[in-house]
């Protein structure tokens, strides 16, 4: 089992900067990716960013990129999401995952373990 804690969600204003924190417990040993989705009201469950075991390989839906980075550091088990530039659009519940099995992927089927959420709202 593993358990994920999300935290870093507010309120911002356009054009502002949040920083999301994911942490991981359990038997994370086996991971081999990691990644954020996100959530918003009357909508599907959507990919934002992942990112592979090493750090190496990162992935951004086309909506994000170039305003949110993905990181992780190992060694706390820790995932991060800067996010700038931040849009009324990007208002949703954002979720944390892991995937077990080696590969970096972009749809949420593929995640065994998911965190409980973080609210994140941009007021325009």
């Amino acid at each position: 089992q593993v358990q994920l804690v999300e935290s870093g969600g507010g309120l911002v204003q356009a054009g502002g900067s949040l920083r999301l924190s994911c942490a991981a417990s359990g038997r994370t040993s086996s991971s081999a990716s990691m990644g954020w989705f996100r959530q918003a009201p009357g909508k599907e469950r959507q990919f934002v960013a992942a990112i592979s075991w090493s750090g190496g390989s990162t992935y951004y839906a086309d909506s994000v990129k170039g305003r949110f980075t993905i990181s992780r550091d190992n060694a706390k088990i820790m995932m991060y999401l800067q996010m700038n530039s931040l849009k009324p659009e990007d208002t949703a519940v954002y979720y944390c995952a892991f995937r077990s099995l080696v590969g970096v992927i972009t749809y949420s089927r593929g995640y065994d373990y998911w965190g409980q959420g973080t609210q994140v709202t941009v007021s325009s």
